[in-house]
Protein backbone atom coordinates (compact mmCIF):
# COMPACT_ATOMS: atom_id res chain seq x y z
CA UNK A 1 0.00 0.00 0.00
CA UNK A 2 1.44 3.67 -0.94
CA UNK A 3 2.64 5.82 1.54
CA UNK A 4 0.41 8.70 0.84
CA UNK A 5 2.32 12.10 1.35
CA UNK A 6 1.80 15.84 1.65
CA UNK A 7 5.11 18.04 0.39
CA UNK A 8 5.05 21.80 2.29
CA UNK A 9 7.68 24.27 0.78
CA UNK A 10 6.62 27.87 0.23
CA UNK A 11 9.10 27.80 -3.00
CA UNK A 12 7.09 25.97 -5.95
CA UNK A 13 9.81 25.02 -7.71
CA UNK A 14 11.36 23.48 -5.02
CA UNK A 15 8.08 21.64 -4.13
CA UNK A 16 7.34 20.68 -7.53
CA UNK A 17 9.93 19.40 -8.33
CA UNK A 18 10.64 17.05 -5.18
CA UNK A 19 6.90 16.01 -6.08
CA UNK A 20 7.75 14.97 -9.28
CA UNK A 21 10.39 12.82 -8.31
CA UNK A 22 8.87 11.38 -5.51
CA UNK A 23 6.14 10.48 -7.80
CA UNK A 24 8.40 7.64 -9.88
CA UNK A 25 8.36 6.23 -6.53
CA UNK A 26 6.39 3.25 -6.60
CA UNK A 27 5.20 3.16 -2.63
CA UNK A 28 4.66 6.38 -2.67
CA UNK A 29 1.40 8.84 -3.81
CA UNK A 30 1.51 12.57 -3.63
CA UNK A 31 -1.68 13.34 -2.06
CA UNK A 32 -1.18 17.22 -2.14
CA UNK A 33 1.36 19.99 -2.06
CA UNK A 34 1.25 22.83 0.20
CA UNK A 35 2.36 26.71 0.26
CA UNK A 36 2.78 27.60 3.75
CA UNK A 37 2.12 25.78 7.42
CA UNK A 38 -1.34 26.73 7.80
CA UNK A 39 -1.72 24.82 4.48
CA UNK A 40 -0.15 22.10 5.06
CA UNK A 41 -2.30 22.24 7.99
CA UNK A 42 -5.97 22.29 6.32
CA UNK A 43 -5.01 19.69 3.71
CA UNK A 44 -3.60 17.68 6.37
CA UNK A 45 -6.95 17.40 8.25
CA UNK A 46 -9.14 17.35 5.03
CA UNK A 47 -6.75 14.35 3.36
CA UNK A 48 -5.04 12.29 6.00
CA UNK A 49 -1.87 11.56 4.98
CA UNK A 50 1.02 9.20 6.30
CA UNK A 51 3.75 11.26 5.96
CA UNK A 52 3.99 15.05 5.71
CA UNK A 53 7.68 16.54 3.80
CA UNK A 54 7.63 20.33 5.82
CA UNK A 55 9.89 22.83 5.27
CA UNK A 56 10.58 25.29 8.30
CA UNK A 57 10.93 28.78 6.93
CA UNK A 58 7.50 29.48 5.75
CA UNK A 59 4.62 32.40 5.75
CA UNK A 60 1.53 32.08 7.11
CA UNK A 61 2.71 29.49 9.87
CA UNK A 62 6.41 28.23 9.94
CA UNK A 63 7.04 24.27 9.79
CA UNK A 64 7.41 24.35 13.57
CA UNK A 65 3.86 25.67 14.08
CA UNK A 66 2.52 23.66 11.78
CA UNK A 67 3.75 20.66 13.01
CA UNK A 68 2.90 21.19 16.52
CA UNK A 69 -0.66 21.65 15.36
CA UNK A 70 -0.64 18.47 12.78
CA UNK A 71 0.67 16.47 15.79
CA UNK A 72 -2.01 17.26 18.33
CA UNK A 73 -5.00 16.97 15.61
CA UNK A 74 -3.65 14.01 14.07
CA UNK A 75 -0.90 12.02 16.12
CA UNK A 76 -0.75 8.99 13.91
CA UNK A 77 0.85 11.25 10.81
CA UNK A 78 4.29 11.65 10.42
CA UNK A 79 6.47 14.40 9.82
CA UNK A 80 10.15 15.08 7.80
CA UNK A 81 11.52 18.41 8.36
CA UNK A 82 13.44 19.27 5.03
CA UNK A 83 15.40 22.43 5.71
CA UNK A 84 18.45 24.61 5.09
CA UNK A 85 18.78 25.35 8.68
CA UNK A 86 21.61 23.57 10.64
CA UNK A 87 21.06 25.71 13.83
CA UNK A 88 20.24 23.26 17.21
CA UNK A 89 17.40 25.22 17.89
CA UNK A 90 15.76 24.54 14.57
CA UNK A 91 16.62 21.05 15.03
CA UNK A 92 15.32 20.45 18.57
CA UNK A 93 12.23 22.63 17.89
CA UNK A 94 10.79 20.17 15.41
CA UNK A 95 11.33 17.24 17.01
CA UNK A 96 9.67 18.58 20.28
CA UNK A 97 7.28 19.82 18.04
CA UNK A 98 6.57 16.17 17.48
CA UNK A 99 8.43 15.49 13.86
CA UNK A 100 9.89 12.32 13.26
CA UNK A 101 12.68 13.06 11.21
CA UNK A 102 14.89 16.08 10.34
CA UNK A 103 17.06 16.39 6.46
CA UNK A 104 18.70 19.02 5.13
CA UNK A 105 17.79 20.29 1.54
CA UNK A 106 20.38 19.12 -0.08
CA UNK A 107 19.96 15.15 0.76
CA UNK A 108 20.64 12.80 -1.71
CA UNK A 109 16.89 11.24 -3.25
CA UNK A 110 17.91 7.87 -1.81
CA UNK A 111 18.25 9.20 2.01
CA UNK A 112 14.87 11.13 1.49
CA UNK A 113 13.08 8.02 0.18
CA UNK A 114 14.94 6.16 3.37
CA UNK A 115 13.65 8.61 5.67
CA UNK A 116 9.98 8.44 4.49
CA UNK A 117 10.55 4.71 4.51
CA UNK A 118 11.61 4.53 8.17
CA UNK A 119 9.32 7.12 9.94
CA UNK A 120 6.10 5.44 8.20
CA UNK A 121 7.15 2.29 10.13
CA UNK A 122 6.94 4.26 13.30
CA UNK A 123 10.83 5.13 13.45
CA UNK A 124 12.99 8.42 13.99
CA UNK A 125 15.57 9.50 10.93
CA UNK A 126 18.48 11.92 11.33
CA UNK A 127 21.31 12.17 9.05
CA UNK A 128 24.13 11.78 9.37
CA UNK A 129 24.94 15.44 10.12
CA UNK A 130 21.79 16.35 12.14
CA UNK A 131 23.00 13.64 14.43
CA UNK A 132 26.60 14.42 14.82
CA UNK A 133 24.92 18.40 15.24
CA UNK A 134 23.08 16.85 18.41
CA UNK A 135 25.81 14.81 19.52
CA UNK A 136 27.33 17.66 19.80
CA UNK A 137 24.57 19.89 21.48
CA UNK A 138 24.55 16.62 24.41
CA UNK A 139 28.46 17.17 24.82
CA UNK A 140 28.16 20.65 25.19
CA UNK A 141 29.46 22.24 21.97
CA UNK A 142 28.45 25.27 20.95
CA UNK A 143 29.43 24.98 17.34
CA UNK A 144 26.56 24.48 14.40
CA UNK A 145 27.55 22.48 10.90
CA UNK A 146 27.44 24.82 9.03
CA UNK A 147 26.61 24.36 5.12
CA UNK A 148 29.25 25.25 2.88
CA UNK A 149 29.29 27.56 -0.07
CA UNK A 150 30.01 24.58 -2.80
CA UNK A 151 26.29 24.14 -2.08
CA UNK A 152 24.97 27.49 -3.44
CA UNK A 153 23.89 27.87 -6.70
CA UNK A 154 26.35 29.39 -9.07
CA UNK A 155 23.93 32.39 -9.57
CA UNK A 156 23.94 32.63 -5.47
CA UNK A 157 28.35 32.32 -5.90
CA UNK A 158 28.38 35.23 -7.68
CA UNK A 159 25.64 37.45 -5.91
CA UNK A 160 27.63 36.73 -2.62
CA UNK A 161 31.12 38.12 -4.05
CA UNK A 162 29.56 41.50 -5.13
CA UNK A 163 27.58 41.49 -2.02
CA UNK A 164 30.79 40.87 -0.35
CA UNK A 165 33.19 43.22 -2.64
CA UNK A 166 30.63 46.23 -0.69
CA UNK A 167 28.75 46.58 -4.42
CA UNK A 168 25.35 47.75 -3.73
CA UNK A 169 22.27 46.01 -4.43
CA UNK A 170 20.50 48.00 -7.18
CA UNK A 171 24.08 48.12 -8.77
CA UNK A 172 24.28 44.04 -8.50
CA UNK A 173 20.45 44.12 -9.94
CA UNK A 174 21.53 46.44 -13.15
CA UNK A 175 24.47 43.83 -13.64
CA UNK A 176 22.51 41.03 -13.67
CA UNK A 177 19.22 42.13 -14.98
CA UNK A 178 17.41 40.66 -12.42
CA UNK A 179 15.28 42.96 -10.41
CA UNK A 180 16.21 44.36 -6.53
CA UNK A 181 13.61 41.55 -4.74
CA UNK A 182 15.39 38.81 -6.79
CA UNK A 183 18.48 40.09 -5.07
CA UNK A 184 17.09 40.01 -1.70
CA UNK A 185 15.41 36.58 -2.41
CA UNK A 186 19.05 35.55 -3.44
CA UNK A 187 20.26 36.61 -0.36
CA UNK A 188 18.68 35.50 1.80
CA UNK A 189 18.61 31.84 0.98
CA UNK A 190 22.75 32.69 1.23
CA UNK A 191 21.92 33.72 4.44
CA UNK A 192 19.88 30.30 5.29
CA UNK A 193 22.23 28.03 3.47
CA UNK A 194 25.43 29.64 5.15
CA UNK A 195 24.11 29.55 8.02
CA UNK A 196 24.93 33.11 8.62
CA UNK A 197 22.87 36.46 9.83
CA UNK A 198 24.01 39.96 8.45
CA UNK A 199 26.00 41.17 5.54
CA UNK A 200 28.94 41.81 7.85
CA UNK A 201 28.75 37.95 8.46
CA UNK A 202 28.71 37.66 4.70
CA UNK A 203 31.70 39.60 4.70
CA UNK A 204 33.78 37.95 7.35
CA UNK A 205 32.79 34.65 5.14
CA UNK A 206 33.51 35.30 2.18
CA UNK A 207 37.71 37.01 3.16
CA UNK A 208 38.25 34.11 5.20
CA UNK A 209 36.96 31.42 2.02
CA UNK A 210 38.98 33.41 0.06
CA UNK A 211 36.09 35.03 -2.05
CA UNK A 212 37.65 38.09 -2.06
CA UNK A 213 40.73 39.38 -0.49
CA UNK A 214 41.78 42.96 1.62
CA UNK A 215 44.29 43.92 -1.11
Amino acid sequence: MAIKIIIADDHQLFREGLANLLADTNDIEILAQAENGRDAFNKARELNPDVIIMDIGMPVMDGVEATRQLIKELPEAKVVALSMHAEKQYIKGMFEAGASGYLFKNCAYDELIRAIRTVHNGKKYLSERITEIMINDYLGKEEDLPVTDSELTERESEILKLIAEGVSTSDISDRLFVSIKTIGTHKQHILEKLNLKTTTDLVKYAIKKGIISLD
